[in-house]
């Protein structure tokens, strides 16, 4: 990933020159070279985010509880509990 911010911040500095060099005026480099900024800063969120997201989902299938019969409980919760039921309510008739 190291890799790919650092071509997008070397982006970021040559196209605005480039663009001088072409007659561009120096707003419209400007304008340019923030909006590749933008976009290099979110990409870089992105690609960060995935990572993580990977990293976990690896880290979850290599646990040793993995695929075992109550993987998918509420930590806590009593063995035969449904999830989002309250404990200890009973409806009343006409309540």
């Amino acid at each position: 990933m190291g890799e790919v911010v650092r071509w997008g911040a070397f982006s970021c500095l040559l196209v605005p020159v480039v663009l001088v060099a072409y007659g561009t005026s120096a707003w419209g480099a400007a304008a340019a070279a923030l909006g590749l900024a933008a976009v290099t800063a979110t990409c870089r969120a992105l690609l960060r985010h995935s990572e993580r997201t990977a990293a976990r989902c690896h880290a979850r299938t290599d646990s040793p509880h993995a695929g075992s019969h109550d993987s998918g409980t509420v930590p806590g919760a009593r063995h035969g509990a449904r999830r989002g039921a309250r404990r200890g309510s009973r409806r009343t008739p006409g309540g």
